[in-house]
């Protein structure tokens, strides 16, 4: 039997768990607090981050052919033929796939409706406009994933809107501090996403698929725009410490800082084409079975995105712990 939620990627579940996680503690102590809406919440944006995954394969499938995706697995793109391995070795049909994606999404289905019973109809609005987004990342009319704007669809669904709308979920209201946080903390999970689309540009090319990687040309416009990316989230933080609005422990996040760094380094030698020390250390974070990924040849792509997923479980768990400690 096909194993669905390994399908799905769970690997990629910090993307949204930590924001998730992270817009409960910062909502925890408000007086409308309600753990059965935090509950909810964080359960329904698994269930439709996984959904999301799965409809994405999808997409990607239909749009890529047989023949292309052959070519690219010849010419050894390993990190674009792990994606949906079930579909490429038939271990699974398109109509199955389709299937899950709707229990996934029944799901958080579920799970909305708990919410829209505690909190009101105005909750809606978050859940239509991540419905939205969610088709719109790969699907039509708009494929906003294949013009280039992919990145902008997950810095909106894992930042500001997942994050405001767990923390309207919970507490009915929202206020300066979410609106700080949530910003910077989508940065670094489109972080995430850039970083890959930088990794697998070619790749991305030959299946037809246009990312922000693109859309930035050479080498030098990619690698600009990731270091915004990576520094513009610990500027923020300073600047709501300095007006006030954060409490000035949220600077701690300033210890992840030289992790992002050196990930705007290391995509610029992949980028010019030089050769780096590929072996990972204590301070990145937790990289698995990297020994697997380096037999297996792929060691170069998950070195670099591992380290993005760390910078956000990182960043997170600081913001989770200033807040419980701080308030």
């Amino acid at each position: 039997m096909t194993d669905w939620f390994q399908n799905a990627r769970p690997i990629s579940l910090p993307q949204s768990l930590l924001p998730a996680l992270t817009a409960v503690a910062l909502s925890y102590g408000q007086a409308e607090f309600s753990w059965v809406a935090a509950v909810a919440s964080v359960a329904g944006v698994v269930a439709l981050h996984l959904g999301f995954n799965l409809l994405d394969d999808w997409f990607d499938y239909k749009v890529g052919s047989a023949e292309a995706r052959q070519k690219v697995a010849n010419e050894g793109f390993r990190g674009r033929m792990v994606k949906y391995p079930y579909l490429t070795f038939g271990e699974a049909s398109p109509k199955q796939l389709v299937w899950a994606v709707v229990c996934f999404l029944a799901i958080a289905a579920v799970m909305g409706g708990i919410v829209i019973a505690l909190r009101g109809w105005m909750i809606v609005v978050w859940i239509a406009a991540a419905l939205v987004l969610g088709v719109s990342y790969s699907g039509g009319p708009l494929k906003l994933g294949f013009r280039g704007l992919g990145e902008l669809v997950i810095f909106i669904m894992f930042g500001p809107l997942m994050m405001s709308g767990v923390y309207y979920a919970i507490t009915g209201t929202l206020d300066w501090k979410i609106t700080w946080l949530s910003i910077a903390t989508g940065l670094l999970v489109t972080n995430i996403v850039y970083s890959h689309s930088i990794l697998d540009s070619v790749t991305d090319a030959k299946m037809g698929k246009k990312t922000m990687a693109h859309l930035m040309g050479g080498g030098k416009g990619q690698i600009f725009l990731s270091a915004l990316i990576n520094v513009i989230p610990y500027i923020m933080v300073v600047i709501g410490v300095c007006l006030d609005q954060l409490h000035y422990a949220y600077l701690a996040t300033l210890l992840v800082l030289p992790l992002s760094l050196w990930l705007v380094n290391s995509l610029s030698d992949f980028v010019k084409g030089k050769e780096v020390c590929a072996e990972p250390k204590l301070w990145m974070g937790p990289m698995g079975d990297f020994a697997a990924y380096r037999k297996a040849g792929i060691y170069w792509f998950l070195l670099r995105w591992l380290v993005a997923r760390n910078i956000v479980m990182m960043f997170c768990a600081i913001l989770i712990a200033v807040n419980l400690i701080f308030g």
